[in-house]
């Protein structure tokens, strides 16, 4: 009743008599439509300035934007067929994240092209990605990955030297993987917990060495996106939920193209196909 008697003194414009309203009262009731207006001016800011970047960049359509990551993340597993004898301690091989999400990971290996303008058409639009690094490819310009680490692209392990792994011992393989590692700290601050073996080719040692080596997941691919076309491992020839897509950093010297134009390709493929782009790490 008291605050039924305060609502109405409050309705009909003034406090009874020899009593003040409490201090502040009045704007408390604005700020949450304050902060949803808020909001949702931001929301709408950050569309305004994707769809300019997807027009700046040619894009066929804006890219639409990925889920909230997953409260509880997906348990991860190796791929039937692509385990090794004591898999269930080994860091696992998968090709797929098990969600029901609409979305994609674009994967990108090795370093060897190193496109500016790649940086800011990703930043722009705001498309999540993970790399795979080779300090081969990557030593003559690590500043390149200062700038995208910086970006909050994940850094991860892909070598020191991009051999075909299977055909070394043990040892070797120890240091191809543990050795990135030391890179990858030394340069760029973190010791990955992701690796991709080259060519996507392991035995047991080198799941063992990579665990040794701090790794927790090895991820492949389910499909490869070329400047001109596309490559898959599944008979239907499609995407799915939750697919791990792979591309490589290369530019005219190797393909009818840039790193954009690649971008645009893949990018153009999975939005007209209702997918998102989400941040691998997000799942793991």
């Amino acid at each position: 009743m008291a605050a039924a008697a305060l609502g109405a003194g409050c309705a009909q414009g003034g406090d009874p008599p020899g009593v003040r309203g409490a201090a502040g009262q009045q704007p408390l009731q604005a700020p949450p439509a304050r902060a949803l207006d808020s909001y949702a001016s931001k929301l709408r800011a950050a569309q305004t300035a994707r769809a300019a970047a997807a027009r700046r960049w040619k894009l066929a359509a804006v890219p639409l934007a990925a889920p909230p990551p997953p409260a509880e993340k997906p348990r991860i597993t190796a791929r039937e067929g692509f385990e090794v004898d004591g898999q269930e301690e080994l860091p696992p091989v998968f090709t797929t994240v098990p969600t029901e999400e609409r979305v994609v990971f674009l994967t990108i290996d090795d370093g060897a092209e190193k496109d500016p303008a790649f940086l800011r058409m990703m930043s722009e639009l705001k498309v999540p990605y993970t790399v795979f690094l080779t300090d081969k490819e990557i030593k003559d310009d690590y500043g390149y990955f200062t700038g995208m680490r910086d970006a909050g692209v994940a850094l991860n392990n892909h070598t020191l030297t991009h051999p075909y792994l299977p055909a070394l011992s043990y040892a070797e393989q120890r240091r191809e993987i543990c050795g990135m590692q030391d890179v990858i700290e030394k340069r760029y601050g973190t010791r990955p917990a992701l690796f991709r073996p080259p060519y996507g080719n392991y035995n047991r040692d080198t799941l063992r060495a990579a665990r040794s080596c701090g790794i927790r997941y090895a991820p492949i691919w389910n499909e490869e996106v070329y400047v001109d076309h596309w490559e898959y491992r599944e008979w239907d020839q499609d995407l799915h939920p939750g697919d791990i897509v792979l591309t490589h950093f290369r530019g005219r010297g190797d393909w009818d193209g840039t790193m954009t134009d690649l971008a645009r390709r893949f990018l153009d493929r999975v939005t007209a196909e209702g997918y998102a782009v989400a941040r691998l790490e997000d799942y793991l």
